[in-house]
């Protein structure tokens, strides 16, 4: 008989160096972690790489981590530990779910985890923030510059006179690593300060005060108060309150929902530009961030937050109230009756059919003269804007079917003010109006205004604007940047700003419409993922702040002059030999559209197996059909995209779209089988007639057919949907019936839950019964149980007695017959010997009779305690 063998399983080869021996990098490769952990005592600035051998991400940052060793090694130590290799420490202590990890410690804290891209400079970048996560503040001018980037800054103010370390400061320095921890991009910058006159421009008088500076939104001092002055305090405060007018997003390359969860938010302007960590300046990111920063400027008055420039320009306390009464003059310059305060509202179609919208602009007026508190430049509330669109739409029917090419207005009271009324005015324009793009002035800058009967006239002399283009009516102390200034807050269609590295996601731009030679790497659009659109910038324009205020501006009216971008395969050739034609996104329009032919057009996708099986099918269609009238194409959807009023979910899918009659396109029945008969007939039923041939009394015909075949089918769908009405109808019957039946069977189910309730309280009180039965019984058993004790020690000490009477009786008749044998004929002793006998002998029946009523005694109380039992 054979065994079997048994299993051979060869050792891991032993682990080799993965770095250089001339390398910087100290190479743990056996993963011993416990010496990397005193030489972690020795640094202060210490760099861990964990690796795993056989990975070629941990292979391609080799080289990153290597020279970024090569620049900071006198001031970091960098150490690469294997931990793969099943024998060493790190393999058992440390479980990572990906490689390679790199974990920066600064003195004892740490480990800070860096997730940011695997570059050289971005990993430097990360390194130096660690190696100093604060700066140091020590004039105005630096103080101007640090509050001017555009990410949030959070400023400490610390007087060293007192002391080598004032308290609090190293709080303050551990928050700034705390920060890095939880945030590895690195958007909160700290700085600290230590002059007291420098600290006293941005209003830090005390020592031991944190600053977080916002430009959009008042700036926060740390509230010691209410917070524990701690540094996981200070930095959940700081990243709670921050401010984001321009975020950068870096995917890390694998599965990940960033993107997704950001474009969820809202409409978003994706920025890409080549983006280098440690470059000293940035003058395009610094162009960029100007454009956010007047995007998102909605307070115009700057009593509440100090103009910056004066941090650097101006050495004089009273600058903020100079900034006030400019503000103040300004004001009073341009009075509220002039600029009101307005909403576009579109109202819906007045028929299914119709293509053409009620457009009004609704505005709130004040009387002026009349309330006596000054009046300022408005400040669009959202309590008066909703108190104004409420009693709108109460009259909304006196708008909704006005059919008018002018502007009529009406005005109506408001409900809650007797000083303020409100202001609507309409206008139908065509769903595809979109004659304003050349002109910057909006549809209702007519000069032809007519008021409608059911208000009263109004003496305004100018165009209401729409709410976007509101502030060419408003002029700012900025003449340059009045078109962007605010514009966030002046639309709903707020747009969140992002920044990519074209170096390391280019990809992202491909795919979004950038062309793979654009040199240098710059581009910009807008997606917006719940319309399912996005605009790309003219590649043609530099990226520049003029050109990304246009196409914010452009966006954000209410008819976007933009185009929608699609998506083109350019892989596809036109081959006029194919018999086929192959349609892409941007021939879509030329050969569907613009064509004189009658067009059959196939949806497709490579992955699409019952697609493919039509393709002979076409091909003989194709060559039956006369070119000069009919042309046979196919598109591929998932590699173009498609206007959304053509879009489809279901593949294979077939339109038709008949000449002259291009927008009343048909779509080929699903329950027909795709066949050369089916598809002829289906053309052939649906193809215009030609426009040379007048329509005779046999066309006159087929078009009574065909209408009367179309009533037909109506009534058909009308029946089946009849039949439909029927069928809910006695479901609804059904359902009702195991209704009632499921309440009665409730109904007895809590019948029998009262019962069984009755039950168990019945079953309670009898188990308290015996329960005190069995009290009782058990307490008499132990009373018993001492009785039968007592008799038992009584018991034994008679036997003791009778073994003792025993004892003297042996003895007593050894004598006797010691006696006996002398034979002393002595009358006189025999005589007493015979009364001894005879007393002996009584005593000793006494005895065993007395021991004999012991034992029944006992035998007696045995019984009876059996007979309780």
């Amino acid at each position: 008989s054979c065994s079997r063998a048994k299993d051979v399983t060869m050792p891991a080869k032993l682990p080799v160096n993965f770095f250089s021996p001339r390398s910087p990098v100290i190479d743990l490769f056996r993963g011993q972690l416990d010496y990397a952990d005193q030489l972690r005592q020795d640094s202060e600035i210490v760099l861990y790489f964990f690796y795993a051998p056989w990975c070629g991400q941990s292979i391609a940052v080799r080289e990153e981590i290597e020279h970024v060793a090569s620049r900071l090694s006198d001031q970091v130590l960098f150490v690469a530990v294997n931990c793969w290799w099943n024998q060493g420490k790190c393999r058992k202590q440390k479980h990572f779910f990906y490689f390679p990890v790199i974990h920066l410690y600064h003195r004892s804290f740490g480990p800070i985890e860096y997730k940011g891209p695997m570059s050289a400079v971005y990993i430097e970048k990360f390194v130096r923030r660690v190696m100093t996560p604060l700066l140091y503040i020590s004039s105005r001018s630096k103080l101007l510059d640090f509050l001017s980037n555009y990410e949030p800054g959070v400023v400490g103010f610390f007087e060293f006179n007192a002391s080598p370390q004032p308290p609090g400061y190293l709080t303050f320095f551990t928050s700034a690593l705390h920060s890095l921890k939880k945030d590895y991009l690195g958007t909160i910058r700290f700085g600290v300060i230590t002059d007291k006159r420098v600290a006293q421009e941005i209003s830090l008088v005390h020592s031991g005060s944190v600053y977080l500076h916002r430009h959009a939104n008042t700036s926060l001092i740390y509230p010691k108060d209410i917070m524990n002055f701690t540094a996981e305090n200070i930095c959940k405060w700081a990243l709670e309150n921050r401010e984001m007018l321009i975020r950068w997003l870096r995917p890390h390359g694998g599965k990940s929902l960033l993107l997704n969860n950001e474009l969820k938010k809202g409409p978003a302007l994706l920025i890409f530009i080549p983006y280098n960590p440690l470059a000293e300046i940035h003058p395009l990111l610094d162009e960029i961030t100007k454009v956010a920063l007047e995007y998102h400027k909605c307070n115009k008055s700057q009593a509440a937050e100090p103009d910056l420039q004066h941090i650097g320009d101006s050495d004089s306390p009273a600058f903020d109230s100079s900034v006030t009464d400019a503000h103040v003059k300004f004001s009073e310059t341009f009075p509220i009756a002039k600029y009101p305060c307005c909403n576009t509202v579109v109202l819906p179609q007045w028929h299914s059919i119709s293509r053409t919208h009620n457009v009004c602009e609704l505005c709130v007026n004040q009387t002026l003269g009349v309330k006596p508190n000054k009046v300022h430049v408005p400040h669009c509330n959202f309590l008066e804007i909703e108190a104004a669109l409420d009693s709108f739409y109460l009259q909304e029917h006196t708008f909704f079917q006005v059919i008018s090419n002018t502007i009529e207005c009406s005005n109506f009271l408001s409900f809650y003010s007797p000083f303020s009324y409100y202001t609507a005015c309409c206008r139908t324009v065509n769903r595809h109006f979109l004659s304003f793009i050349s002109s910057e002035k909006t549809i209702f800058q007519t000069p032809k205004v007519a008021f409608s009967s059911h208000g009263k006239k109004d003496n305004t002399q100018f165009s209401i604007p729409h709410i976007e283009d509101r502030n060419c009516f408003i002029p700012d102390l900025n003449i340059s940047s009045m078109n962007i200034t605010g514009l966030s807050c002046r639309t709903n269609k707020t747009l969140n700003l992002y920044l990519l590295d074209s170096n390391l996601f280019w990809i992202y731009a491909e795919r979004l419409g950038a062309s793979r030679s654009t040199h240098p790497k710059e581009f910009a659009a807008i997606v917006d993922l719940k319309e399912e659109v996005h605009y790309v910038l003219d590649q043609n324009q530099s990226l520049v702040g003029p050109t990304l205020e246009n196409f914010i501006k452009n966006f954000s009216v209410l008819y976007s002059p933009l185009k929608r971008h699609l998506v083109d395969d350019p892989s596809v050739h036109l081959d006029e030999e194919h018999v086929v034609t192959e349609v892409t996104t941007s021939t879509f329009h030329e050969t569907v559209f613009l064509s004189a032919k009658n067009v059959l057009l196939l949806y497709y996708a490579q992955w699409c197996g019952f697609c493919a099986s039509l393709n002979h099918i076409f091909i003989q269609l194709a060559r039956l059909l006369p070119p000069d009238s009919f042309t046979v194409a196919r598109i591929d959807v998932t590699r173009n995209d498609l206007p959304w009023e053509f879009m489809t979910d279901r593949l294979p899918t077939i339109l038709f779209f008949p000449h002259q009659r291009k927008e009343q396109s048909v779509k080929f029945p699903e329950d027909f089988s795709v066949n050369l008969p089916n598809l002829l007939k289906f053309i052939l039923h649906h193809s215009s007639p030609s426009s040379s041939e007048p329509c005779t009394k046999e066309c006159l015909y087929k078009e009574s057919v065909l209408q009367q075949g179309h009533i037909s089918h109506l009534e058909r769908e009308i029946q089946k949907l009849r039949s439909e009405i029927s069928a809910l109808h006695q479901a609804h019957n059904q359902l009702e019936a195991q209704l009632s039946e499921a309440r009665r069977e409730e109904q007895r189910l809590q019948q029998q839950k009262y019962t069984l309730e009755k039950q168990h309280k019945t079953l309670q009180l009898h188990s308290d019964q015996l329960q005190a039965t069995y009290d009782q019984k058990n307490q008499e058993l132990l009373e018993m149980a001492e009785k039968l004790q007592e008799l038992a020690d009584a018991s034994e000490n008679l036997l003791k007695e009778n073994a003792l009477l025993r004892i003297l009786v042996a003895s007593r008749g050894g004598k006797l017959q010691s006696k006996d044998e002398i034979k002393e004929p002595l009358q006189s002793e025999q005589t007493l010997s015979e009364d001894n006998d005879i007393s002996l002998s009584t005593a000793t029946a006494a005895l065993e009779e007395k021991r004999i009523d012991n034992i029944d005694t006992i035998e007696t109380e045995h019984s009876s305690g059996n007979r309780t039992e």
